[in-house]
C-alpha cells in the first residue's frame, strides 16, 4: 500500500518562503488568533529543565488565574502521576518561575499560594518606575 500524501501539506511545503533545508525541522507556521499562550525560548529550550517540566509549565502558562496547580489538582487534570508533576514543580522552583509559599488566610486556614512567572530572570532587572511624588502636607 503505498503511502498516502497529505495534500495540504505539500501545498503549505510550497508556500514556505526560500529554499527548503536538506535535513531537519521544517517550521509550517499559522498565527494564532484566539486562544493560545505565548511561551519564550528561555523556556522551551532551558537546557536545566526536563522536557516534563517544560511541558508542564507551558500548561500552567494556558491555564486560567485561579486555576487550582497543586500536584493533586495536577494529576486529576493530566495522564502523568503524581511524583513526576511534583518533580516537574520542583524543578521548576529550582529555576525560578514557580514559587510556592504558605499563606495564613484571616480565618486561620493556612493555604499554599502559587505564583508563576513566565520570565523570572526580567523580575532581576531593574524596572522603570513612575517619578516619585512628594507626599502632600496633611492639614
Amino acid at each position: 500500500m503505498d503511502t498516502q500524501q497529505n495534500t495540504a501539506l505539500t501545498r503549505a511545503l510550497a508556500e514556505v518562503p526560500g529554499p527548503l533545508p536538506a535535513r531537519g525541522v521544517i517550521h509550517i507556521v499559522i498565527p494564532h488568533t484566539d486562544r493560545f499562550t505565548v511561551v519564550g525560548n528561555h523556556l522551551a529550550q532551558h537546557p536545566g529543565l526536563s522536557t516534563t517540566a517544560v511541558g508542564f509549565a507551558v500548561r500552567i502558562q494556558s491555564l486560567p488565574q485561579g486555576t487550582e496547580i497543586g500536584v493533586k489538582a495536577l494529576a486529576a487534570r493530566f495522564p502523568e502521576g503524581e511524583k513526576l508533576i511534583a518533580a516537574a514543580l520542583r524543578e521548576l522552583e529550582a529555576i525560578g518561575y514557580l514559587q510556592r509559599a504558605r499563606t495564613r488566610l484571616p480565618d486561620g486556614r493556612i493555604v499554599t499560594r502559587t505564583v508563576f512567572c513566565n520570565q523570572p530572570a526580567a523580575l532581576l532587572r531593574p524596572r522603570k518606575t513612575a517619578p516619585h511624588q512628594p507626599a502632600t502636607p496633611q492639614a
